[in-house]
């Protein structure tokens, strides 16, 4: 039998949660849409019906005490817990099912949810959460089922399903293609270089691939999306590589228009990543076979 004295208030434990995570009670406010006085009387009141201390203080920045990383990890799974048993209250008391879905920002505002309206046709019944998370990260501590992810089908403790290869393409506005007078791989010397964050190598091998000497491939700013460089490519900034499956749309109505047919295949590819104990959970199947099979229709 639970003792009701001993249990926290749950916004004292996410606002502790957050901190511990992000070492830092500004960035936990943010995450919690809290003000960091709001969110450090949260954590005093939790110490305070604990007992103990959960931090060192200083001026700068907050750090952990031994009792306080301690709970840090029971705090973050018993959440997650917590978590996954509303969602499946919730599923049961007149939804089909909810799924909690990991995505990368451009893979999904541009490629993922305009298709979505096929899969509620489907399962009508069906709720799909969208969040974000550029990184693997641990399924226990995450309010996640599932998750798209780029790079390698590497996930400790989970399954992952191939969807797409990237295949980049060099593209920039027609104005800009005219207003630098690029006729060839060689007039990108000039041009300015779009930098995707996560592909900082790209360009060097796109022009070792057309055998193109360059200087400092890695000169242009740089942006963390790729749909950030396609909108800066769009309003002639310079030309971009990008995975056409992302810029369909742009490139069919001429907004953007691909410089040359020499593309660049990535190391990595997208998979649907979902835990082993949801493999066969059935609203897990049925999006993973929705999604796999949407994939290879290109």
């Amino acid at each position: 039998m639970l003792r009701r004295g001993f249990l926290p208030n749950v916004g004292n434990l996410l606002a502790f949660e957050a901190t511990a995570r992000h070492g830092s009670v500004s960035r936990a406010a943010e995450e919690l849409n809290l003000t960091q006085s709001a969110v450090s009387r949260q954590i005093q009141q939790l110490e305070d019906s604990l007992g103990v201390s959960l931090f060192h203080r200083s001026r700068q920045r907050v750090m952990l005490t031994d009792v306080g990383r301690m709970y840090a990890a029971n705090v973050r799974s018993t959440l997650a817990e917590l978590s996954d048993a509303t969602h499946q209250a919730i599923a049961l008391s007149g939804t089909r099912g909810v799924l909690n879905l990991a995505v990368l920002p451009t893979f999904g505002t541009r490629w993922l949810i305009p298709r979505m309206p096929e899969f509620f046709a489907r399962h009508p019944d069906a709720t799909v959460n969208f969040g974000v998370r550029l990184v693997p990260f641990d399924f226990v501590a995450e309010p996640f089922d599932a998750a798209i992810h780029f790079g390698q089908p590497h996930w400790p403790g989970a399954i992952c399903e191939h969807l797409l290869d990237e295949e980049c393409v060099p593209v920039c506005s027609p104005a800009y293609r005219r207003q630098e007078n690029i006729r060839t791989p060689q007039d990108l010397i000039r041009a300015t270089l779009l930098q995707q964050s996560t592909r900082p190598t790209a360009w060097a091998e796109w022009f070792a691939g057309a055998q193109v000497e360059l200087g400092n491939p890695l000169r242009g700013p740089r942006f963390e999306q790729f749909a950030m460089v396609a909108q800066a490519a769009m309003a002639g900034l310079g030309a971009g590589l990008i995975p056409q499956f992302l810029i369909t749309d742009e490139l069919a109505s001429g907004r953007l228009e691909i410089l040359f047919r020499q593309s660049l295949m990535s190391s990595g590819a997208y998979y649907l990543v979902y835990p082993e104990p949801k493999a066969e959970a059935p609203l897990v199947r049925s999006f993973r076979d929705w999604l796999i099979a949407k994939t290879r229709q290109g």
